[in-house]
């Protein structure tokens, strides 16, 4: 009996559950923050980015100075020049070109035209042809004439003595009045080109942004009584010893006062 009970019981129908829905993305999901890079460096690394080359004292600067007097007393630029007319007109040129290039066009040049006069009497065309071994020359021509032209024009023919004078003139900038003013006229002034900005910074003697930074630096530093040939002695230990790619620390004269991190010895 029992068994027919329970073989008449209502059977109730299997509730099934709804099947979930995925959660709906919000329309615009905030975007993950990136991932922070990792800070860390390595140690070495670290430590010369943050590092600071310990400024030269008084003492070194002048050791430095008396090494490079005791092995050339007497420094000479390598342009040739015949006169303070013909300095300039070199250094005008000199611009993205090596000394001993414009050297090459200016020895039959300044043959035939070593005042603004006779320059002028060349003409520009003429001026050209002397000097287009070298780059930028068209330029270069005519910055040759125009310059005579406000020499003769304003100064009487002659290179004027001062540097804002000599920064008027067409092609020469602050680099070119300092070389004509050490270099003619004897002044105690630093002409910064790319070797005495890379001694200047390499060496933490003066280090700069800019060429006027490193100029002022330097001047700053460097005693009276070198600074006659200091800016040539400079340009010399960057144009043999101290070399952009390669520098040769181990015959540098002054090494063991460098503040240079990567030197070899």
């Amino acid at each position: 009996m029992a068994k027919s009970i329970r073989s008449q019981r209502a059977k109730k129908p299997a509730v099934r559950s709804a099947p979930k829905q995925p959660a709906k993305k919000p329309a615009n999901p905030l975007p993950k923050p990136a991932a922070k890079k990792s800070a860390k460096k390595p140690a070495q690394k670290l430590a010369k980015k943050l590092a600071k080359p310990k400024p030269w004292t008084a003492a070194e600067v002048h050791e430095a100075f008396s090494r490079f007097r005791n092995a050339n007393p007497e420094p000479k630029g390598e342009l040739e020049h015949l006169n303070p007319y013909t300095l300039l007109v070199a250094v005008v040129l000199s611009a993205q070109a090596t000394d001993a290039g414009v050297n090459r066009a200016t020895r039959a040049l300044f043959a035939v035209a070593d005042t603004p006069q006779e320059m002028l009497a060349l003409g520009e065309d003429t001026v050209r042809d002397y000097i287009k071994t070298i780059g930028l020359y068209r330029n270069k021509a005519k910055n040759v004439i125009a310059l005579s032209e406000k020499l003769i024009a304003e100064f009487g023919g002659e290179v004027p003595r001062t540097r804002a004078e000599i920064e008027s003139l067409p092609g020469a900038g602050r680099k070119t009045a300092n070389v004509v003013l050490n270099m003619a006229f004897g002044e105690h002034t630093m002409a910064v080109d790319t070797h005495v900005f890379r001694v200047g910074n390499r060496t933490g003697m003066a280090p700069g942004d800019t060429p006027l930074a490193v100029e002022l630096g330097l001047e700053k530093v460097i005693p009276s009584e070198f600074m006659r040939h200091a800016h040539h002695w400079l340009i010399l230990h960057g144009r043999y010893t101290c070399l952009a790619r390669k520098p040769r620390c181990e015959v540098c004269l002054i090494n063991d006062l460098c503040r240079w991190p990567e030197k070899t010895v």
